[in-house]
């Protein structure tokens, strides 16, 4: 009889997509390429001034085509042929996608969708740009299906249910300060292990420190070490 493959729930931020040239938030200032945050991720922001936030996210689509998935995404995607593994991410790029990850939860949407003002439950794939004026079906400006600060997060239930059932837990390049996201590893059964990769000595789970393994590297470096650890230890 096969023996059941272990669950591992990984949460990133965007310290993983930092190496792929997407710049973090953190790294900033308070600045995404010199937009204010209050400008082009609030509900405020967006009602201010729609069209500045709609170029904001265009901007942002076109540099995320330029991207590509660097060995953090690829080495997650790999864990696949070894344990039931289950990304959770903050990130709203869809490199773990194109890296080969199958089970890809958006906690704060995705870049690469739209969804109606009027109904958020109307979504659309999006390729290009999005302009004032692009209506959905009932006739209402489409807007970027994207989890605003102040908004809340529809995907957190189940990620909560998901960070529940781990069997192994581990986070990848998210400095832990983007709540609710940043309470999941507390849901993590008690006697799963929890893997902290980050190369920030600032990051830290101290409430679970006896159970926390610290690979204080860059997402690249740290996941492929976090891959042999795990192989020799479960495998």
């Amino acid at each position: 009889m096969a023996t059941k493959r272990k669950k591992l729930v990984v949460l990133t931020g965007a310290g993983i997509s930092a190496e792929s040239g997407l710049r973090t938030f953190r790294d900033m200032n308070g600045l995404w390429e010199e937009y204010n945050v209050e400008d082009v991720a609030s509900p405020e922001g967006w009602r201010r001034d729609p069209d500045l936030v709609l170029r904001f996210y265009n901007e942002r689509r076109r540099q995320l085509k330029g991207a590509l998935p660097n060995q953090g995404h690829i080495g997650l995607a790999e864990l696949e042929e070894h344990f039931d593994t289950v990304i959770i991410t903050q990130n709203v790029d869809n490199l773990h996608e194109r890296a080969g990850s199958t089970q890809v939860i958006h906690l704060h949407g995705k870049l690469t969708e739209v969804r109606s003002t009027a109904n958020p439950n109307l979504i659309y794939t999006v390729d290009g740009d999005v302009n004032l004026g692009d209506r959905c079906e009932l006739g209402s400006q489409l807007r970027p299906n994207i989890v605003w600060f102040g908004e809340a997060v529809p995907a957190m239930d189940i990620a909560i249910d998901i960070a529940s059932e781990a069997d192994i837990f581990a986070v990848v390049g998210t400095s832990l300060n983007v709540y609710p996201a940043a309470s999941l590893y507390r849901y993590a059964p008690r006697e799963a292990p929890i893997f902290l990769i980050d190369p920030n000595d600032d990051v830290t789970v101290s409430a679970m420190s006896n159970r926390v393994e610290y690979i204080h590297e860059k997402a690249s470096t740290g996941v492929a070490r976090m891959k042999e650890m795990l192989v020799e230890r479960y495998l």
